[in-house]
């Protein structure tokens, strides 16, 4: 629910060979009608290499394109030719977007996350992509220091844009204490990208003492002489147990008051600037501050929601929209006990527990709180919590109730196979919990749905 990052770090299927492999043919369109059929692959269109599904997009633009098949690696080939008609779509879906594998990073930051992963998850958790088509498609962010002349140029050609860029500092001293590159040229690549009409949005992971203070306001100066630059993301370090160099981020509430202090100067003198606020902190600051949050109207639609930037704030939007359903949906609750039972993170509790509070749901619907404890260090968000800290946690509510209670899981929690990141499926969390364990959307619809879902279906005690 609130306050939640997503940890879909990386898919759990492995990556195939060179190529696409068709996963679906839609019946009665032009792949059909050649003779395309699910489980091929597709290498080459109008004789160039297909390496992902922007390259199909970019070769397939026409009425017609020549497109090379095998059905298995060492196959040989055979060529047919798909013909459409105005607007018909060509009715072929990949089984996955990249068809050469994943770029990964080569750098060593400090303060990454994934190298501070604990050993045992499974393979894909541990891939640090830093792949500019990942960040066109789905908004990752990438370094730029891998970046060669000839991606420079695709990108470009493609209109690639906008892309998602974490930046840090522009300090070469600072950046090469952050960063770590064998080569850094992000800089070089940053005015490329813009001067070549690439939007940008711009990610800071900020380091106490190392990237903040003046050396963030460094950073800013220089990416608002950029016209190409459309938002900036400031989000604090986050660190877990499964390392020895950090030991503090901004949880202190005068660390975080100070940095929104200082960011705020940026956001009134951009929005006098351009009109748009530009600059953004990532909630954590102002839940660790135990400051206000702004208004609706200064997240500027929201450009870096997924970076857990703005969450809490159109979350609270949300819930006042839908407060009558909300309440409505509440009051069909049973009375007699609270058996409803939000999970959710340390770093959400706040925000759900005021939505409740203004909801009139105290009493009937209440909050389990789920500490971290397999990340440990200063984790906190919901999309963050495995399995194992949410089954023994539900499992330890449940055995000192006295009245049976269903607990609402937020999907965060899961990727898009739907299991935890230590690969515990969404069915599983209720039988190993021992409890009704309902899965719902993070949302404020989710929540409302979930209350839903308990009133209409009655504990057995309460059957007629």
């Amino acid at each position: 629910m609130a306050g939640a990052t997503r940890a879909d770090y990386g898919p759990t299927r492995e990556h195939g060979a060179f190529g696409g492999i068709v996963s679906c043919v839609e019946q009665g369109s032009p792949a059909d009608r050649a003779g395309i059929s699910p489980g091929q692959r597709i290498t080459h269109a109008d004789g160039m290499a297909v390496r992902d599904v922007l390259d199909w997009r970019w070769i397939a633009d026409s009425a017609s394109v020549t497109v090379r098949l095998t059905t298995l690696p060492g196959d040989e080939h055979r060529e047919v030719v798909m013909t459409r008609s105005g607007a018909e779509a060509w009715g072929v879906e990949f089984s996955d977007i990249l068809f050469d594998g994943v770029r990964t990073c080569a750098n060593r930051c400090t303060f990454c996350f994934m190298t501070q992963l604990p050993s045992g998850l499974r393979p894909s958790l541990y891939v640090r992509d830093d792949d500019f088509r990942l960040s066109f498609l789905q908004g990752n962010f990438i370094s730029l220091t891998n970046l060669s002349d000839a991606d420079v140029e695709r990108v470009a050609e493609q209109s690639l844009s906008p892309l998602y860029v974490s930046l840090h500092a522009v300090t070469p001293e600072v950046r090469s204490k952050l960063v770590c590159a064998a080569s850094d040229r992000a800089l070089e690549r940053f005015d490329q990208l813009v001067e070549a009409g690439i939007d940008l949005h711009v990610q800071i992971v900020l380091v106490p003492g190392v990237n903040d203070g003046a050396e963030l306001d460094t950073t800013l100066t220089w990416l608002a002489e950029r016209e190409g630059v459309s938002s900036v993301g400031v989000v604090p370090l986050g660190f877990t147990r499964h390392q020895s160099v950090f030991t503090h981020s901004y949880n202190e509430p005068l660390a975080a008051a100070t940095v929104i202090q200082q960011v705020q100067r940026w956001q009134f003198a951009m929005r006098e600037r351009d009109g748009v606020t530009w600059v953004h902190l990532a909630d954590e600051f102002y839940l660790n501050a135990g400051a206000p949050f702004p208004s609706l109207e200064w997240y500027d639609d929201y450009p870096q929601y997924e970076n857990g930037i703005g969450v809490v704030r159109s979350f609270a939007s949300e819930a006042l929209e839908l407060r009558a359903e909300i309440e409505a949906a509440v009051a069909g609750l049973p009375a007699d006990a609270e058996r409803v039972t939000l999970v959710t993170s340390v770093m959400s509790a706040t925000t759900l527990a005021g939505a409740l509070d203004a909801c009139g749901a105290v009493g009937r619907v209440r909050l389990l709180v789920v500490p971290n404890r397999f990340f440990g260090g200063n984790v906190s968000v919901t999309g963050l919590l495995t399995g194992e800290d949410l089954i023994a946690a539900i499992s330890g509510d449940v055995s000192g109730l006295s009245r049976p209670t269903v607990y609402l899981v937020p999907d965060i929690v899961l990727n898009a196979d739907r299991v935890t990141l230590d690969d515990i499926p969404a069915e599983g969390l209720g039988a190993h919990a021992g409890a009704d364990v309902r899965v719902v959307s993070s949302d404020v619809r989710g929540l409302l749905d979930g209350l839903l879902s308990v009133a209409s279906r009655p504990f057995p005690e309460t059957e007629e």
